[in-house]
């Protein structure tokens, strides 16, 4: 695969980092993290160490694959964008071929066989429409077209949860729904604020998200909104069996992100706008803990 040319250990590094942040897997992991939670919190099987293993493996292995595809498909925009103007097919270390595509594909196919036979088919059917929804529905289909593309497109968090959930029981019951809910009602508030602070990166990549369609100040108060939405959607798992550890969870990160919320809505800008995007995060990490640790005390 073509990449610039750097000498010597440095060199092989860079070029290594280079192809691991083209498959975005932080991201994976994070998203890899929820499919687990997931399984913990829905009843059913019993976790053993095999399903485990297949149920992580696989929700990565698709995650990767939407991410890399994302990178490949708006390489030319990405380099119109100071966020995203170093990533590897953007600034030209990677180069965009047929062959990349290859590889995204056989990730992909992987991912969703191996939870097939590993798990069942329900979970690899959850698998694949994670990627689906990243890769052909957020990125190609929306992206480009329509302000609701990441509400719509992050249902791709809400079924790696279900592929979790599945992995426990394919029936689905109504625990993993709520936290499936929890995925979509999370992704736009973390997304938009994120827009807003690149506001104007996205302008100059032609990306209609929600504050160049409407202004920071109009989506700094739709992002209040929406995590309100989220925080409420959050206390859903607690009709369906959780405790008061998760209980704990809900309503000390949802007031942080509220909070955070909130002074972005008073006065829009850049830092308040991160502040917000990093609460969400903490949100969203404090939230699957405390689901872990009251699953785990059932």
């Amino acid at each position: 695969m073509d990449a610039l040319t750097i000498d010597g250990t440095g060199g092989a590094l860079a070029r290594a980092r280079l192809v691991i942040s083209l498959f975005k897997l932080r991201i994976g992991v994070l998203i890899m993290i929820t499919a687990l939670v997931g399984f913990a919190v829905t009843p059913g099987a019993a976790a053993d160490a095999g399903t485990l293993l297949a149920l992580a493996l696989s929700v990565l292995a698709a995650s990767a694959s939407a991410g890399a595809f994302n990178q490949y498909v708006d390489f030319a925009s990405d380099r119109l964008m100071r966020r995203t103007r170093g990533r590897a097919f953007a600034c030209g270390a990677l180069q965009p071929h047929a062959g990349w595509l290859l590889v995204m594909a056989l990730l992909l196919a992987g991912g969703v066989l191996l939870a097939w036979a590993a798990i069942n088919a329900m979970a690899a059917v959850h698998v694949f429409l994670g990627a689906f929804f990243y890769g052909v529905v957020y990125t190609l289909w929306l992206k480009r077209r329509t302000h609701w593309n990441i509400v719509i497109g992050g249902l791709a968090g809400s079924f790696a949860v279900l592929a979790g959930g599945a992995a426990a029981d394919p029936t689905l019951p109504p625990m993993a729904w709520a936290f499936a809910a929890i995925l979509f009602f999370w992704t736009p508030p973390h997304f938009w604020s994120l827009a807003i602070a690149h506001r104007a990166d996205y302008e100059a990549a032609g990306v209609p998200m929600l504050p160049v369609v409407a202004g920071d100040a109009r989506a700094a108060q739709i992002v209040l909104a929406s995590t309100v939405a989220l925080v409420v959607s959050s206390a859903v798992p607690l009709g369906f069996g959780l405790g008061w550890i998760y209980a704990l969870g809900v309503v000390a990160a949802g007031a942080f992100f509220i909070g955070r919320a909130w002074r972005l809505a008073r006065a829009p800008s850049r830092a308040t706008a991160m502040g917000c995007f990093l609460a969400s995060l903490v949100h969203l990490s404090a939230l699957l803990a405390c689901a872990l640790l009251d699953a785990g005390l059932r």
